[in-house]
């Protein structure tokens, strides 16, 4: 495993951050000591949060901190840090928004033409030789763009500014609105580093993406692209955007088999541990039961699995189980199968993928079991198309030798052989179709193994039963052709 994922075995070449996931991103090299690094983002995208989870990370080094506003007046940001459970005790907080004054009955504030310049950078210069800090943040520096009386100054001072804190080996965040920046480029040449927030409303699910994204890292090498992040109780909590590597040689183990005589047959004795197969078929005909039947045979071999539902309540699946004789509730009760529930709008796909990593690798469950692909697929819709996101999360499954089943509904009820309506089919090591059928003015349950890596299979036509006593599979259907199409004609 790549070890700039986890804190653990890692040599930082700075700080940590104390903000979770950024630290993946930046393989440790952000935030070295010394430098000054530009964080650059539209109003409520979260910058001053992500300054002040610097600054509390600082105290807890017992380092002296320090915060100056620029922007927003200091009671207004203790009174909204309190929202997270935060104390600011231990950073010193210096106050150099603009003020109101009483005129004639009416307040209103200064503007800048009005505001003296040469006072607000030397207050920020006297603050910073006053407090002596080892990591300050100037919080709201495009106001200082609308002091300076032209650009020449303003470049010259903030380039002044940036040395001084250099020559003093203070850590520095500043943060900036992306319109001024674009007007003042010279100040994301003269920092060592850029971070740019984003808030945008999905195009679809009109919900909130927010994302963070690193332009610039003087120095040292970072993930890049666009990772989403989310505002949580505990402050800003980032999902790094990782490109799984595949395995360099898939690892099988012994066979799973499903305890069905004939099912085991066309299978050629099973399942192997360590690959991955989709189950495909219309709704109802019994993908996620057989998908269930498989994981509860795995934990019954001491593997313990897991069972993410982006569709059904875990209740729902358990009381289907029962129904069929799966005795779900053993594996349950002793931890060996864990049911998670899923709500495909609230989960970012790296959200998704990191949740996964905890529990294969923190909590050792080597079977994974996802239910379904459209389901996953919704969830996905705004980052990415689902072939990436897909291959990027079987990547990974593949590579920690995990046994994964993904359940794939299909539109038609009846007709072809097609596996899937994505495209993802060659994904997967073995693929099993379970279609409708009508024989003899019946309509019954045919399956049917359709891919198989490794080992033999039966390419054998048979049908399918759910009954109180469970799966049942029948022998191979003969005397008809053209079953997969619903409708079978018979040979003669």
């Amino acid at each position: 495993m790549n070890k700039c994922r986890y804190t653990g075995g890692i040599s930082w070449k700075g700080y940590q951050r104390g903000i979770k996931g950024l630290d993946i991103i930046l393989k440790g090299g952000f935030l070295i000591k010394g430098r000054s690094y530009l964080v650059v983002g539209e109003a409520g995208t979260g910058k001053t949060i992500l300054s002040i989870q610097f600054l509390l990370e600082g105290v807890k080094n017992n380092e002296k901190c320090l915060f100056i506003s620029l922007a927003e007046p200091v009671e207004e940001i203790e009174r909204n840090i309190k929202n997270f459970g935060w104390s600011l005790e231990g950073i010193d907080l210096i106050d150099l928004t603009p003020k109101e004054v009483k005129e004639t009955g009416e307040y209103r504030v200064f503007p800048p033409s009005e505001v003296e310049a040469e006072e607000v950078w030397g207050s920020i210069l006297k603050a910073i030789e006053e407090k002596n800090p080892q990591r300050v943040v100037i919080d709201g520096a495009s106001f200082l763009l609308s002091l300076s009386t032209d650009e020449y100054q303003f470049r010259k001072k903030m380039l002044g500014l940036i040395n001084y804190l250099y020559s003093k080996k203070i850590t520095s965040i500043i943060t900036f609105e992306p319109t001024d920046l674009q007007k003042e480029t010279c100040v994301s040449l003269a920092v060592d580093g850029v971070i740019k927030l984003r808030r945008e409303l999905s195009r679809n699910r009109v919900i909130e993406i927010r994302s963070i994204e690193i332009q610039k890292l003087r120095g040292s090498d970072y993930i890049g692209g666009l990772h989403p992040l989310k505002i949580k109780n505990e402050g800003i909590v980032v999902f790094p955007r990782i490109i799984e590597r595949q395995a360099e040689e898939k690892i099988v183990g012994e066979t799973l088999p499903s305890g069905i005589p004939q099912l085991d047959e066309i299978l050629g004795g099973g399942l192997e541990f360590g690959t991955s197969t989709i189950i495909s078929g219309p709704s109802g005909v019994g993908k996620t039961t057989l998908g269930v039947h498989y994981i509860v045979r795995a934990a019954g071999f001491g593997k313990k699995a897991v069972l993410y539902a982006f569709e059904e309540s875990p209740s729902s699946i358990i009381k289907r189980a029962m129904s069929v004789s799966i005795p779900i509730d053993v594996v349950l009760k002793d931890g060996r199968l864990k049911i998670v529930q899923v709500n495909p709008m609230e989960f970012y796909p790296d959200e998704f993928l990191e949740m996964v990593r905890r529990d294969v690798e923190k909590d050792g469950r080597k079977v994974v079991m996802i239910d379904s692909v459209k389901g996953f697929e919704l969830a996905m819709e705004e980052f990415g198309s689902l072939l990436a996101n897909m291959q990027n999360l079987n990547h990974y499954l593949n590579r920690q030798e995990c046994t994964t089943i993904f359940i794939n509904e299909l539109e038609e009820i009846a007709g072809g052989v097609k596996v899937t309506e994505r495209g993802i089919s060659y994904l997967f090591d073995n693929a099993i179709l379970i279609r409708y059928a009508e024989i003899n003015s019946r309509v019954v349950k045919v399956i049917g193994v359709v891919k198989k890596r490794i080992g033999e299979h039966k390419p054998d036509l048979r049908e399918m039963k759910i009954t109180k006593e469970g799966i049942r599979v029948g022998e191979t259907i003969e005397g008809f052709e053209g079953i997969l199409t619903g409708v079978p004609r018979k040979t003669e």
